[in-house]
């Protein structure tokens, strides 16, 4: 049988750390200016980034980080000064860069990791995988994942329609808004993985 009491806790869960409605107006800022059809790949380039790290620590994620003797802090941390960089970027708006290289690297940094496939997300993942009892809690945990990752994917492909609402005037100030809201989610992650640190020391 199916359980919902793994399922709904996971994907509420993920829904917290990933914050669909959250991501949006970062994903605005990040996709202005470009037609809505590269848009709309980007949104699924994205998902499909996120879905593809969630899964492979999934998987085999605690090995990972075992191997390369990284610390779930440490992870924490290097996220939230990756975020951190991109976030002085929309406060600036200094992301006039050529479309090419902007292209690849929305979709795959910052969106796809470590905004949506962040250390908090992976964190928890590895966790139901590893709590998940037999085949059915395995199948339930997938589920949320595959879950979770398709309402990101409505979110962001659906909320290119703001943009044409909003107009170059309001990307702008959407732009400044995204940045202002990053800059505390990677002062907050970077905090949360010092004060790990400090706690296992």
């Amino acid at each position: 049988m199916f359980d919902f009491a793994v399922f709904g806790s996971l994907f509420l869960t993920l829904f917290v750390i990933m914050d669909p409605p959250g991501i949006t107006p970062i994903f605005l800022a990040l996709t202005s200016g470009r037609p809505a059809k590269v848009q709309r790949r980007m949104a699924w380039q994205a998902v499909c980034v996120a879905f593809g790290v969630i899964a492979v620590f999934g998987i085999c994620g605690q090995q990972i980080l075992d191997y390369l003797h990284v610390s779930v802090p440490a992870l924490m941390i290097a996220g939230g000064l990756l975020l951190l960089l991109i976030a002085l970027d929309l406060l600036t708006g200094k992301t006039d860069e050529p479309k090419q290289t902007k292209d690849v690297n929305v979709a795959l940094v910052p969106l796809g990791m470590p905004l949506l496939a962040g250390p908090g997300a992976i964190v928890s993942v590895i966790l139901a995988v590893q709590k998940a009892d037999g085949v059915t809690g395995q199948i339930s945990v997938w589920c949320a994942i595959i879950a979770m990752h398709v309402v990101l994917w409505i979110t962001m492909r659906y909320s290119l329609v703001i943009i044409r609402v909003i107009k170059d005037g309001g990307v702008v100030l959407v732009t400044r808004l995204a940045g202002m809201m990053l800059s505390a989610i990677a002062v907050q992650q970077i905090i949360n993985g010092v004060l790990q640190v400090i706690h296992t020391a």
